[in-house]
């Protein structure tokens, strides 16, 4: 620092006025850097919780619209899934019945061999040729059609439903390739099965040889 020194008409001297000049502007930044450290200080905190605010309500949104569209999946799969599965399960009953009526039955074997049973009992005690072969074969052969032809109408039946159904369901819905596919096998299957049916019964097909 200067030394004071004081001229005779009482003015302070260049040095001191320096000297003055260059502790002024010091004192100046420790004052204002001892005010703003603390605002600067508070300035980033606030910044801080404010994004950490931003992020926890951004995440409260996000998992918020995950519930929202998993109830919605689960209420979509809901509405959807009893139809779907029905249609399903009466297509491969569909198309099973018509084999069934295709291949026989161990009932359309049953009541064969009880109308051939029956058959010979009745015709025990008779030389008719012609009778022994209507009541032991002829009955049981019938049978065995019936059994075939009321399977292959279920069959149908059951086909030709699966297909209407959306038609009587919710618009808009549609139905799964795979269930159309096996329900008109059905379908096809029960008509083939009823035509031989009929065909069998009738005696058109492979009829009961003649005895005259």
């Amino acid at each position: 620092m200067g030394t004071k020194t004081v001229d005779e008409t009482g003015v302070k001297t260049d040095e001191d006025k320096t000297d003055q000049a260059a502790v002024a502007p010091e004192k100046a930044g420790s004052e204002t850097a001892g005010t703003e450290a603390p605002a600067g200080d508070d300035a980033g905190t606030d910044h801080v919780s404010a994004d950490a605010d931003a992020d926890a309500v951004a995440k409260d949104e996000a998992a918020a619209e995950d519930e929202d569209a998993g109830d919605a999946a689960t209420g979509a799969a809901a509405d959807e899934g009893p139809t779907g599965v029905g249609q399903g399960a009466g297509a491969v009953v569909s198309a099973g019945l018509g084999i069934v009526s295709l291949t026989g039955s161990w009932v359309g074997t049953v009541a064969s061999a009880r109308e051939s049973l029956i058959g010979q009992l009745e015709t025990s005690s008779s030389s008719d040729v012609g009778m022994l072969i209507e009541k032991g074969y002829g009955n049981a052969w019938h049978a065995t059609a019936l059994w075939g032809g009321l399977f292959a109408l279920v069959a149908l039946i059951v086909g030709v439903v699966v297909l209407a159904r959306p038609a009587f369901g919710a618009p808009g819905r549609s139905q799964a390739p795979w269930i159309k596919s096996v329900a008109w096998a059905g379908v096809a299957l029960g008509v083939i099965g009823l035509l031989l049916a009929v065909l069998k019964y009738t005696d058109i097909l492979l009829g009961l040889p003649s005895t005259g």
